[in-house]
This record gives structure tokens, C-alpha cells and sequence, in this order.
């Protein structure tokens, strides 16, 4: 039994050890990939600045239905208020 149980844990040992040095290797690879986009990748022209002004309905939406849109979004948030 003795026995049995030492190969149990000289395995339970030897797995961990590979799954452990898996993770490091890819841990490796992710960030020498990320290096390598950055490297090839061109710089984006300008950054993208988000505003928080309303969107205009298109123009194919009814203005009725564009207002029961805005009544129900209106009343959601009346309702779901943190």
C-alpha cells in the first residue's frame, strides 16, 4: 500500500509540474505575441473621443414610435434608479 501510494504522489507531482510549465510557456508566448502586434501593428490615426450626447433617431423611424421609445426608456430609468 505504501508503495502505491508514493507512485500516486510522485504522478500527482510530475502532472502539476507540467500543467505548471505549460502555463509559464504560454504566459511566454501571449506576451511575445502582444510584443509582436505592437510591432507590426499601425498606430491607430487618432483616438476615438465619446460623447454623451443623445442619438438621433434615424430618419426611417416613425416620430411616434421614436417617442414612445423615449417615454419607455424615460420611465426604465425612473424605475431602475441606484
Amino acid at each position: 500500500m505504501n508503495d502505491l501510494m508514493s507512485q500516486a504522489v510522485d504522478l500527482m507531482i510530475a502532472g502539476m509540474g507540467f500543467v505548471f510549465v505549460f502555463l509559464i510557456i504560454l504566459v511566454f508566448a501571449t506576451l511575445l505575441m502582444s510584443k509582436l502586434i505592437e510591432r507590426l501593428a499601425p498606430e491607430p490615426a487618432t483616438p476615438v473621443k465619446t460623447t454623451r450626447a443623445r442619438p438621433k433617431a434615424p430618419a426611417s423611424v416613425d416620430p411616434d414610435t421614436a417617442e414612445a421609445i423615449k417615454k419607455a426608456i424615460a420611465q426604465f430609468r425612473s424605475r431602475h434608479k441606484k
